[in-house]
C-alpha cells in the first residue's frame, strides 16, 4: 500500500513557478490553446501531454478555470489541448486531439453542471451563459462524472484527474438537491484516478512534472488538496474517529459484520430481570481522544457513505466536522468509507503567494473566446471582459454559498501593479472597450489585502468566519490600501471611470468610512448591489449574516456621501426565500420592511441547496451544523414543499396582483387579516384586479449565478436622468 507522505506546511510549499520545465516549453506559447488536431498541426505538435475535457466553451482569459489551468501547465512546458463541451452520448469526442501522454483533466466548468441547468424548482433553464449564444443543453447532468467516463472509455490507460467546482463540492458523500438523495462522492462514481479539489494549481503542476518523470498517479498520495479511493489504512498514520471529536449524542448502533455471532442474535442477552431484583452494573464507558499524535500524520474518520445516506443526525454531524477541518494550515487529512473502500482527502491546497498568483493571472491568455466560435456571443465572457479579479477566497462564511467549500476562507491577493497591468492590457486588447472598467473585485470586492493580524492565530484558528456574529478583533479592517488602488486605476490614460459590481460586505466597509465615500463619489454607477439576505434574526442566524443594523448604519453613509457628491444613487439589496431556519412569519417580517422601505423586488430566487454548503446540510437534515449535532439538538425549519417556497417568493413580490391571492390566504391563516386592505398600512388590498391572481409558475436565473441564489430589489422610485 502506498503511504502518503505528509503534507507541505504553510510555508514551506515550493513556488509554483520553480520546478524545471518541460520539454515543450521550447515550443512557445500557443496563440491559443487548441481544439482539434488541426490547430495541432499548425502548432507542429504531434501529441498532446494534457487534453483538459470541460463543460463551458473555450474562453482563454484568466475568469475561466480551464483556460488558467491550461496556461499554467503551458507556462511548465507542456502541450495542452481543450476539448470544449463535447458530445456526451459516445466516446469519439474524446478522441478528437488523440491520446494524451499525461493525462485527461476533466472539469465541468465555471459553475457546478446542476446549478448552471436548473432553478431552485427543479425546473430547466432556458439558457447557459457559458455556451455560444447562450444555448442550453450543451452539458450533461453531473458533467464531471459522465465526461471522465468517456474519458475512461476513449483511452482506458490514460489517468484521469477530476477538478473544478463541481469535482470539489462533491469530493465526499453529499446531498444532492436535484436527486432528492445523499450521493457518493463523484470520485467513486467518476471512477477517476484523483480528484482534485480547491484551487488547484499547486497540484496540477506537481503532478504534472511527477506524472512525466514516469511516476505512476496510483503512487502519488501526498498532493495536497487531492481526493482518492484506496483500501485501508496506510501504515503509520493514526484515525481518529469523528465522533470523538464532536461527539453527535446517541449514536444507532450499527451490525457488526465481523461479530461471532449474528446479528440480532439474543443468546449472549442477560436474562430478564424479576420485578424488584437488583440490576446488573454496567459500566460507563469514557471514550478519550488519542493525545500527542502527529498531525501531519493523523486522519479523521468521517462516519461512512452508507451511514450518512440514511441518518440524518450522521450528516449533519459529518458537515459539521468537514468544514472545521478546512483551514490549510490545520486541517487533517480526512477518510470516509464508501463500501470497502476508503475516500481520502489530504488537507486543503496552500494559499498562493502574491508573486504566483500575479504570474497566474499574466499569463499569456488571448483574454477572448476560441476563434473557432466566430461571431457567436458568449453571454458570460461579455459579462466580465472589462473586468479585473483583484482576490480569490472569502472569510465571510456565509452558510449558503460555497466559495469557502472552494477557494478557502484565506484571502489570497494579486499586487497592486499587476491590478493596474491588467487594466492597461484591458483598454489596448479588450475588442469593445470604450474606458470603463465593469468591476475590480472578486468573491467580495472589499476583502482585497484583509488578513488576521497575527499569521499564527490565521494558521491555527478553527472559526468558520471571520465576521459573524461580529468582526473578529484579530482581523484587520483596514480598506486604505484598496482606497488607494481606486484611485490609481481611475487615474490610468484611457480609464474613464472604474465600477465596482462584485458583492460588497457592507459591515466591514462602515469601519471604513472613507472607504464609503470613495465608493459613493466615485465607483457606482447609479446603483450599489449589496446583500443583506434577510432582516429576521431566525434565518439570519443561520445564514451567519449580520442584522439589517449593519445595513441601516452602511446606508446612511452610502446616501450622506452620494448627496454631498451631487450624485442621486441607489442600494439594491438581496434577499433569499426560503432558506433553512425560515418561518412564514419570518417572511411577512421581510416584506413589510420592503413595503417600509419603499423596495418592490424584480426578480425572485428561493434558496437552492448546493453540495457540500453548511445550508444544504440544514435543509436536507433538518438539524444545524453550526453547533454540535445530537439527537436531541436544535431543529431548524426547513421549507420544502413547492406550495411553501412559491408562498416565501410571493412575499417578496407582495406588490404583484398575481401574488395576492396566495398572501391573503395565508395572511388569515396566520391571523394578520389586519394587513389585508386599500390603506397604505396594509400589505396587500382587498380587491383583486381584472386578469390577475395566478400563482406565480418558477423563476427566473439569478443574476450573479452565485450558489444559494438571492433577490435584487429595484427602488420604487428611479434616479432623474441628468442631461
Amino acid at each position: 500500500m502506498i503511504v502518503p507522505a505528509p503534507a507541505h506546511t504553510m510555508d514551506s510549499a515550493p513556488n509554483l513557478f520553480s520546478y524545471r520545465k518541460f520539454w515543450a516549453h521550447r515550443l512557445g506559447p500557443a496563440p491559443e490553446l487548441p481544439t482539434t488536431r488541426e490547430e495541432m498541426d499548425q502548432l507542429g505538435w504531434d501529441s498532446c501531454d494534457v487534453v483538459i475535457v470541460t463543460g463551458d466553451a473555450y474562453v482563454d482569459h484568466p475568469s475561466f478555470g480551464m483556460a488558467i489551468i491550461g496556461r499554467l501547465l503551458e507556462a511548465q512546458g507542456f502541450r495542452v489541448g481543450i476539448i470544449a463541451q463535447p458530445d456526451w452520448t459516445s466516446a469519439g469526442e474524446f478522441m478528437r486531439l488523440g491520446r494524451p501522454n499525461l493525462f485527461f483533466g476533466v472539469t465541468a466548468g465555471n459553475m457546478d453542471s446542476m446549478v448552471n441547468r436548473y432553478t431552485s424548482d427543479r425546473r430547466a433553464r432556458s439558457d447557459d451563459a457559458y455556451t455560444p449564444d447562450g444555448a442550453p443543453d450543451r452539458r450533461p447532468d453531473r458533467s464531471v462524472v459522465v465526461y471522465a467516463q468517456r474519458a475512461r472509455e476513449a483511452f482506458g490507460d490514460v489517468p484521469v484527474v477530476i477538478g473544478g467546482i463541481e469535482a470539489s463540492l462533491r469530493r465526499i458523500a453529499h446531498y444532492d438537491y436535484w436527486s432528492d438523495k445523499v450521493r457518493r462522492s463523484a470520485l467513486v462514481d467518476a471512477k477517476a484516478d484523483l480528484l482534485i479539489f480547491g484551487n488547484a494549481e499547486r497540484a496540477v503542476v506537481e503532478l504534472a512534472h511527477r506524472l512525466a518523470r514516469g511516476e505512476p498517479i496510483g503512487e502519488i498520495r501526498d498532493l495536497r488538496g487531492t481526493a482518492f479511493v484506496q483500501r485501508g489504512i496506510p501504515e503509520g498514520w493514526a484515525v481518529i474517529d469523528s465522533t470523538q471529536i464532536d461527539t453527535p449524542g446517541r449514536l444507532e448502533q450499527h451490525p457488526d459484520p465481523y461479530a461471532a455471532e449474528p446479528a440480532g442474535c439474543k443468546s449472549a442477552a442477560p436474562p430478564p430481570s424479576s420485578p424488584g431484583s437488583a440490576q446488573p452494573a454496567q459500566p460507563i464507558l469514557f471514550h478519550r481522544r488519542p493525545r500527542h499524535l502527529d498531525r501531519a500524520r493523523t486522519a479523521v474518520r468521517l462516519p461512512g457513505f452508507e451511514q450518512v445516506r440514511g441518518d440524518p443526525v450522521l450528516y449533519a454531524h459529518a458537515s459539521r466536522v468537514f468544514h472545521l477541518e478546512t483551514n490549510p494550515g490545520n486541517a487533517r487529512a480526512l477518510v470516509q468509507a464508501h463500501g470497502d473502500r476508503e475516500v481520502w482527502l489530504n488537507p486543503p491546497p496552500i494559499p498562493l503567494t502574491t508573486a504566483e498568483f500575479d504570474r497566474v493571472f499574466e499569463l499569456p491568455y488571448s483574454r477572448r473566446p476560441h476563434s473557432g466560435y466566430g461571431q457567436a456571443r458568449i453571454p458570460a465572457w461579455e459579462m466580465i471582459r472589462f473586468s479585473v479579479n483583484i482576490l480569490r477566497g472569502c472569510f465571510g462564511g456565509c452558510t449558503f454559498c460555497s466559495i469557502t467549500e472552494h477557494e478557502g476562507r484565506i484571502i489570497q491577493n494579486r499586487s497592486e501593479d499587476s491590478i493596474l497591468r491588467e487594466i492597461e492590457d484591458i483598454r489596448d486588447r479588450t475588442p469593445g472597450y470604450t474606458g470603463t472598467i465593469s468591476d475590480l473585485g472578486g468573491p467580495t470586492a472589499n476583502m482585497w489585502r484583509l488578513a488576521c493580524k497575527d499569521p499564527k492565530i490565521e494558521s491555527s484558528c478553527r472559526r468558520l468566519s471571520c465576521v459573524y456574529p461580529d468582526i473578529c478583533p484579530n482581523m484587520g479592517t483596514d480598506h486604505g490600501p484598496l482606497i488607494q488602488l481606486y484611485r490609481k486605476a481611475r487615474a490610468l490614460p484611457g480609464v474613464k471611470r472604474v465600477l465596482i459590481a462584485s458583492g460588497l460586505r457592507y459591515d466591514l466597509a462602515v469601519r471604513s468610512p472613507d472607504y464609503v465615500r470613495e465608493l459613493a463619489t466615485h465607483h457606482v454607477g447609479g446603483y450599489l448591489k449589496i446583500a443583506p439576505e434577510h432582516t429576521e434574526a431566525g434565518p439570519l442566524s443561520k445564514m451567519m449574516k449580520p442584522g439589517i443594523g449593519a445595513y441601516d448604519r452602511f446606508k446612511e453613509l452610502f446616501d450622506r456621501f452620494s448627496r454631498e457628491a451631487g450624485k442621486e444613487q441607489y442600494l439594491i439589496p438581496y434577499f433569499i426565500a426560503a432558506h433553512p431556519g425560515t418561518s412564514d412569519a419570518d417572511m411577512l417580517g421581510l416584506a413589510l420592511w420592503l413595503k417600509t422601505n419603499g423596495f418592490r423586488p424584480d426578480q425572485v430566487q428561493a434558496f437552492l441547496p448546493t453540495p457540500m454548503a453548511i445550508a444544504s446540510a440544514m435543509y436536507h437534515t433538518g438539524r444545524n451544523p453550526l453547533k454540535k449535532v445530537g439527537r436531541d439538538s436544535e431543529r431548524v425549519t426547513v421549507v420544502r414543499g413547492l406550495k411553501q417556497r412559491r408562498l416565501h417568493k410571493a412575499f417578496l413580490r407582495y406588490h404583484d396582483p398575481n401574488n395576492w391571492p396566495v398572501l391573503r390566504e395565508a395572511l388569515k391563516a396566520m391571523g394578520r387579516a389586519d394587513l389585508i386592505g386599500n390603506g397604505k398600512r396594509h400589505l396587500v388590498p382587498a380587491f383583486q384586479p381584472a386578469g390577475t391572481g395566478r400563482v406565480p409558475e418558477g423563476t427566473r436565473r439569478p443574476v450573479s449565478g452565485a450558489p444559494g441564489g438571492t433577490t435584487p430589489m429595484q427602488p420604487t422610485r428611479r434616479p432623474k436622468r441628468r442631461r
